[in-house]
């Protein structure tokens, strides 16, 4: 965007280190570079040009006039005004914004006469500040320049979805959409609103009409939230908002992807695809019709689980954040990313156990609830630790790193999925070979700790090869062997430990033979 343009008004000379701090601060503080540029006087080259033309003609192409009153009045001209008065008048007559800020001290019986009388015709039009430092000076400016920011829309306060979108218009929404949505919270929720209702009717119930901004919007101006739901199209306007699904046969992030989808539409599309993407990729299992006509189909990751996990990324990310959500299924795992944090009323091991609900976005939360795409009780995680126990998975895991990541573990080990499997080899052959490689890695660790290189020369592999890497993953996804420094896991001085439950494994194991 074009830089809000200020000009900074005042006698030089008295308030000279101010204006220089004022200019540092506007340039070198990340928000306020990012939106203003301030002009000084001091700051022009030598030129061939009257210095009143110079600092009338700034002021014109200023958007923004600060002006910083203290005792002195400056020099007059032949009509007795100076430039700070010239400045003030000419920013009045363009209807420029105007910020005053009186310093000097609060005796206003020391100001020059004329000083006094431009105070006075200020305060007749505006609300004006003092300050009595440089840095209560820059406070100031700061707080004022934030709340025009506000103001304008172009930043928040409040939650993302509840601001109004400053581009879209009602008539980028989709009454199809909407009359949909009706129809659904109906049948879902028991929805208060017939299925008449018309979609102004439905935005204002639902508080996704913002009638605060109404210039040239008669009706009102979607929120962000209405826009996220209804749109046609959500991205035009929020464009972190399409969702990322990539699937890899491996258990790490690898070139070439075998399926990459980016998806875009409204909230619920995007759920309904990421969640149709995992469940097209992951194992089905069709039993018998012995309990009925029908065969009972079970997938490998229970799909309420999926959803939940999915929903949750898209309800409750930050959408100020240039991120997308990413979807990826690893041959161990479902890691679902979103560009988030935890509210600072929950912790990680909060969410596995009942807590209550904080959502991120509640005015996109609430049309979900109403869709029974999520619950408003805080139960989504426990939800997803339920299912996947029930399913016979490790439970999932939530981590906050860079966003917030919800693990979900498939059933499968990656080299005994069917789909692994060298063809050129017998069934029982492979899996012969995948689990002497687990053996002897579990035998070795029953004697003590050891790193990956002393695994690697222990079995004979000339380096850490990627096998090797994915059996270590599968005994720490299997809980047969732990990280000796579990908050480092990428430490030099990591190494790998036999647990209590893979000594059970490996006596077992033994005794079977």
């Amino acid at each position: 965007m074009t830089p809000i343009r200020i000009f900074v008004s005042s006698v030089q000379k008295e308030f000279a280190a101010e204006r220089a701090a004022l200019r540092d601060f506007l340039r070198g503080d990340a928000l306020m570079r990012r939106f203003f540029e301030p002009f000084l006087f001091e700051d022009l080259p030598a030129a061939d040009r009257r210095a009143d033309a110079v600092y009338l003609d700034e002021v014109e192409r200023c958007d923004l006039y600060i002006g910083l009153f203290g005792n002195d009045y400056g020099f007059e001209d032949a009509e007795g005004l100076s430039p700070t008065a010239h400045e003030f008048e000419q920013a009045t007559r363009a209807h420029k914004l105007r910020l005053i800020f009186v310093g000097g001290g609060a005796d206003d019986g020391a100001r020059h006469p004329k000083m006094r009388a431009l105070i006075r015709r200020v305060s007749d039009e505006l609300v004006r500040r003092r300050f009595g430092s440089a840095a209560e000076l820059v406070a100031a400016v700061y707080a004022a320049l934030v709340q025009l920011l506000v103001e304008r829309g172009l930043v928040r306060s409040g939650p993302f979805d509840a601001a109004p979108s400053m581009q879209a218009t009602l008539d980028e929404l989709d009454p199809e959409r909407m009359a949909w949505f009706i129809r659904e919270a109906r049948r879902a929720r028991g929805f208060a609103l017939a299925e008449g209702a018309t979609p102004h009717e439905l935005l204002t119930h639902l508080n996704l009409l913002e009638t605060g901004h109404t210039q040239g919007h008669a009706n009102g101006r979607p929120t962000n939230a209405a826009v996220l739901l209804f749109a046609r199209q959500p991205q035009r306007f929020v464009l972190a908002s399409e969702l990322k699904c990539a699937h890899f046969h491996g258990i790490e992030v690898a070139k070439p992807i075998p399926s990459y989808q980016v998806y875009k539409g409204s909230a619920f599309a995007l759920v309904d695809q990421a969640v149709d993407f995992v469940m097209s990729k992951i194992t089905l299992r069709v039993g018998t019709r012995a309990a009925g006509p029908q065969a009972e189909v079970r997938y490998e990751i229970p799909r309420a689980a999926v959803a939940e996990a999915i929903v949750n990324a898209v309800a409750h990310r930050d959408y100020g954040s240039p991120g997308s959500v990413q979807v990826m299924l690893f041959a161990d795992r479902l890691e679902v990313w979103n560009p988030g944090r935890l509210p600072a009323t929950l912790t990680l091991a909060m969410l596995r156990q009942p807590h209550g609900s904080v959502p991120g976005n509640p005015l996109l939360a609430e049309p979900l609830y109403l869709a029974k795409y999520i619950e408003r009780m805080g139960t989504g995680t426990g939800d997803m630790i339920r299912l996947c126990r029930a399913a016979g998975l490790r439970e999932p895991e939530f981590a906050q790193r860079d966003g917030f990541v919800t693990t979900i573990w498939r059933a499968s080990r990656p080299e005994s999925r069917p789909e692994s499997r060298p063809e050129s080899r017998p069934e029982s052959q492979a899996e012969s070979a995948w689990d002497s490689l687990e053996g002897r890695l579990l035998t070795l660790l029953s004697t003590g700790p050891k790193s990956k290189a002393q695994l690697s020369d222990a079995v004979g592999h000339k380096g850490i090869s990627g096998q090797l890497n994915k059996v270590i993953r599968m005994l720490l996804a299997d809980q047969h062997a732990e990280y000796t420094l579990p908050d480092k896991p990428n430490s030099r001085l990591q190494q790998y430990r036999l647990t209590d439950k893979g000594a059970a494994y490996l006596q077992a194991r033994r005794s079977a033979d």
